[in-house]
């Protein structure tokens, strides 16, 4: 018991003990207290009005909701965001009289929610925060997954049917939006949407955790999710706080020697969601039937919905596609799923979005977003009066010529007069790269020396912890690093093209394919897709040689034939990794090259293979990390290549 509260416990007993005599009179009359016995705030400067309640939900569990409704509002849309991160500090960013201060910061299009006079409402996911019930990390639905009759969907259209009949201020008109976890609940109300929910924009939602957002890409899991983990669920308020052992994350994560041990240390056995973790280390029906595009696929589209999709988004850069490729189909007037896609990270687009790590688009891309694509949207299906919309289904940033593209669909290079080729991009003798074809003669492959002892770091040491600007962490921008660190390393093959003359385009997603031999009985593949920068840059000196990353993933080998079920591999033999990397629309300009870059670790941000086959990798022993020889196949018979989406019109997608 810290002192605070022994202060407080004091104090009641005294208050029991001495109840009676003290009643009709301060216990200092000649003294009195200079606190009054009930505060009321004087507010006549505010321009909003802030309410907190505990909505019912059909299980009788009540949700702490804050409710911000501007001064004078009358037949105002609501705009939702359901949240685990804390409802009263999402609305709280400063203590000010004005709506802008106290919302300026995540997940609150501040600019958006002002200039349509939207009333503003968050809250408390059940379990977290203010919220009663039970947390469950990504709630699944009802059913095998959730024996129980409540969820985020459930969740969603009690609290839409409240704020209809209780918010005197609101036109009957909801909109559901929100970033990351609060991007996944917005999808989740998509699932049997209340009649008043008009639209929802996901951004950056998870979708599937083990395919390729927070818990793992294909297999390899990404550990430096274990604080998050710790943080979000070990306590309803998050009070508990991972802590650190070292200045570098990769020596944290060295010394500790494989994820579950780590784990077990920090006590995380614990926390229910990292049981289910361990348990389930294979794409097994616990992850298919909870992955939200699964789910949408057999949906009906009903609701108008927008996904927003950063193109280096360093922690859910799967979902948002994920779900375009089920819904588009059905959106049979081209006038329902709308897509947007900028250079930015995670949650970038309601920030400034004119820079990102050394990039620098010649314009602040997440204004553009939300003024000219995310407001029309939404005021044209929430205000009553609603605006003419002129928006594309398809709103995508390309990168390298740094311009808006309106399209129709996606992947498409253009709007008319092009197409998406799908194009192999080969891994060559000599460490070349080229879209002909090994010949006859030429070498049949190459060769490094992965060591667990030494494993190759996902960005230069030293390396920070998980975290974002307003912690001074650079975190968010890895993606965009450049990637000299890793290709100047023996343990990393680096292929590279002849300098171009002409433009390559790709939209869409590159397909790596990759004919590999690993002399051990288990390894992980990563595939990087790179821009090569010019020697020299004029103008910008630092970007002179600069490799940036335009799209990249890792593949854990012992799903090479089953994602559902492990399986040693053999020894020195050539076997075909076929995975999709994420989504790009990016030129790689004249006087740049293409490079591929292979490697068999992503350290710390995805364990280590120990590439030996065990059980369980969460479990691995020191003597299970072996070296081991990976080779690397360009023969004609035996050709490794990325597949690139290439758009081939009649002035850009020439090949080298």
């Amino acid at each position: 018991m810290n002192r605070l509260t022994r202060t407080f416990a004091s104090a009641a007993l005294t208050t029991l003990l001495f109840a009676a005599p003290l009643a009709a009179q301060s216990a200092y009359p000649e003294f009195p207290s200079e606190t009054p016995a009930e505060f009321e705030p004087v507010l006549d400067g505010f321009d909003h009005v802030r309410r907190e309640v505990m909505i019912p939900m059909r299980d009788g569990v009540n949700l702490h909701t804050v409710i911000l409704v501007p001064k004078g509002a009358k037949n105002a849309p609501i705009l939702l965001t359901r949240t685990p991160y804390d409802a009263t500090a999402l609305t709280s960013h400063t203590q000010s009289a004005h709506l802008g201060p106290v919302l300026h910061g995540y997940d609150n299009a501040v600019d958006i929610i002002l200039d349509g006079g939207y009333i503003r409402v968050v809250q408390d996911v059940r379990g977290k925060y203010g919220s009663e019930g039970d947390y469950v990390m990504n709630r699944p639905l009802s059913g095998p997954q959730n024996p129980t009759p409540v969820d985020h969907s459930t969740d969603t259209y009690d609290t839409i049917e409240w704020l209809v009949n209780n918010v005197p201020e609101c036109n009957g008109k909801v909109g559901i939006l929100g970033i990351s976890y609060n991007g996944f609940l917005a999808l989740m109300a998509l699932v049997n949407p209340h009649p008043a929910l008009e639209v929802a924009v996901p951004m950056n939602p998870m979708v599937d955790g083990w395919i390729g957002d927070d818990w793992f890409h294909n297999g390899a899991f990404r550990q430096q999710n274990l604080p998050y983990m710790y943080e979000q669920v070990a306590t309803r308020k998050s009070t508990a706080k991972w802590w650190t052992t070292h200045f570098d994350d990769y020596d944290t994560y060295m010394e500790a020697g494989s994820a579950g041990e780590l784990g077990r240390r920090r006590g995380l056995e614990q926390v229910g969601f990292w049981r289910k973790i361990l348990e389930h280390p294979s794409y097994d029906a616990f992850w298919k039937e909870q992955a939200v595009d699964r789910v949408l696929a057999d949906l009906p589209l009903t609701v108008p919905t927008m996904l927003v999709h950063g193109l280096w988004d360093q922690e859910d850069i799967y979902g948002d596609i994920a779900v375009y490729k089920v819904m588009e189909p059905k959106d049979t007037r081209n006038d329902m799923v709308f897509l947007v896609m900028g250079p930015w990270n995670h949650g970038q687009q309601i920030g400034d979005g004119s820079s990102l790590g050394a990039l620098a688009f010649g314009s602040d891309t997440s204004l553009t977003f939300r003024r000219d694509i995310l407001q029309p949207f939404l005021d044209r299906h929430l205000q009553n009066d609603p605006p003419e919309m002129d928006i594309p289904p398809v709103a995508a940033f390309e990168t390298g010529t740094n311009t808006w593209r309106h399209l129709s669909a996606w992947p498409a290079g253009c709007e008319t007069g092009c197409e998406v080729r799908s194009t192999p991009l080969y891994l060559r003798a000599g460490l070349g790269l080229g879209f002909a074809a090994p010949k006859t003669g030429e070498a049949a492959s190459d060769g490094y020396i992965s060591d667990p002892a030494k494993p190759v770091p996902f960005r230069a040491r030293p390396i920070e912890p998980v975290g974002y600007e307003d912690q001074g962490l650079t975190w968010p921008q890895w993606l965009v690093d450049d990637q000299r660190e890793a290709s100047g390393r023996t343990d990393v093959l680096v292929f590279t093209t002849e300098t171009l003359t002409e433009p390559v385009k790709i939209s869409g997603e590159p397909i790596a394919n990759l004919v590999a031999s690993t002399s051990g009985t288990d390894s992980d593949w990563v595939v990087k897709l790179i821009d090569v920068y010019p020697d020299e840059v004029p103008g910008d000196p630092g970007m002179g040689g600069y490799q940036l990353m335009v799209s990249a993933d890792i593949f854990r080998g012992r799903y090479q034939e089953s994602l559902e079920r492990a399986a040693p591999i053999t020894p020195n033999k050539p076997l075909t990794y076929r995975f999709a990397l994420p989504t790009a629309n990016h030129v790689f300009l004249p006087g740049h090259r293409i490079m591929v870059q292979v490697q068999s670790s992503w350290f710390p941000l995805y364990d280590r293979n120990p590439q030996t086959f065990v059980p369980s990798i969460f479990w691995a022993k020191p003597k299970d990390f072996v070296t081991a020889t990976q080779r690397i196949y360009h023969a004609p018979e035996a050709a490794s290549y990325v597949e690139l989406p290439l758009v081939v019109t009649d002035s850009i997608g020439s090949k080298p």
